[in-house]
């Protein structure tokens, strides 16, 4: 089983440049702001999921590697490796997401990860694909008044179509957390709803996009995907305190947990940052086979 990552350093002048060219829009901090906590994600992975094969990076250019990572040990991945040239550059994670599967390597069994998701407690193998099915929590919804639920809507029409059902007034949600994939199903979606998906490729965020929840209801809806929530705890950054974030890491009830950033005042970024950074040091300090 392998994992995939997808990482963006929106501190990176080469990338910095590419956005303000390319988009004519002030950079959206909380969706590109780099909290320096990769590395304690790969650490997590290491400690806790000792059975993965491969960590695949993906990333948008060179320029976005960090200087840290061992590069004998993580496989990374450059969007024109996997995105057709045409749609490139992007700053739209959706686009990214229809081409993972596309990773020269890629094992059958694959886990994506936002890095904003961290491993805290062992992990089985079982724990994400058991029986030949893949495991993931997930819910119906019937009405999309935000562009993220609106992309949730596309995707499950579109699955649908891909499976000949009919059209449905409510759609899917799968559970927010690193979740499970299989290559040969996503190549099968992908050739079955190609122009779709194509038509569907934005720069940047937008109602139209489809998302990784195109292949993940096409798997529940196709009867290989169960309905099995993963044990994950999820804190927004804008609600909850440093000091309960702390208590959590250091003492976790759940085996993965999501840190979700929002919009912030400079002053709290640093002093969370720092906390964070310091209590991950303390709960995972060795480096990993993934830095250098």
């Amino acid at each position: 089983m392998d994992i995939v990552i997808t990482y963006v350093n929106g501190l990176d002048p080469e990338w910095q440049k590419s956005y303000e060219k390319t988009t004519n829009t002030p950079i959206l901090e909380k969706r590109f702001r780099d909290w320096g906590t990769l590395k304690y994600l790969m650490r997590g992975i290491e400690t806790n999921m000792p059975f993965i094969r491969k960590v695949h990076l993906v990333v948008a250019q060179e320029s976005q590697v960090p200087e840290w990572v061992n590069r004998k040990n993580v496989n990374i991945v450059l969007h024109n490796d996997i995105i057709p040239s045409e749609f490139l550059p992007t700053f739209n994670c959706n686009p990214i997401e229809m081409h993972l599967h596309r990773i020269k390597g890629l094992d059958e069994e694959y886990l994506y990860f936002n890095d904003d998701i961290f491993p805290l407690l062992p992990c089985k193998p079982t724990d994400f694909f058991k029986e030949g099915y893949a495991l993931l929590g997930m819910s119906k919804h019937l009405f999309a008044f935000d562009m993220y639920k609106h992309i949730c809507r596309n995707s499950n029409s579109v699955a649908r179509k891909a499976l000949n059902l009919k059209p449905s007034l409510c759609f899917l949600r799968p559970q927010h957390v690193c979740t499970p994939m299989l290559k040969s199903v996503c190549e099968e979606v992908y050739k079955k709803v190609k122009k779709e998906i194509l038509a569907s490729l934005t720069t940047t965020r937008e109602s139209n996009n489809l998302n990784q929840y195109l292949f993940l209801d096409y798997m529940y809806l196709k009867g290989i995907l169960k309905n099995h929530r993963l044990s994950k705890k999820h804190f927004s950054l804008g609600i909850v305190s440093a000091k309960k974030l702390q208590k959590f890491l250091e003492q976790p009830t759940h085996q993965l947990i999501c840190i979700n950033d929002v919009q912030m005042s400079e002053e709290k970024f640093c002093s969370t940052q720092k906390a964070l950074i310091e209590t991950f040091e303390c709960i995972l300090p060795q480096k990993s086979k993934f830095e250098l």
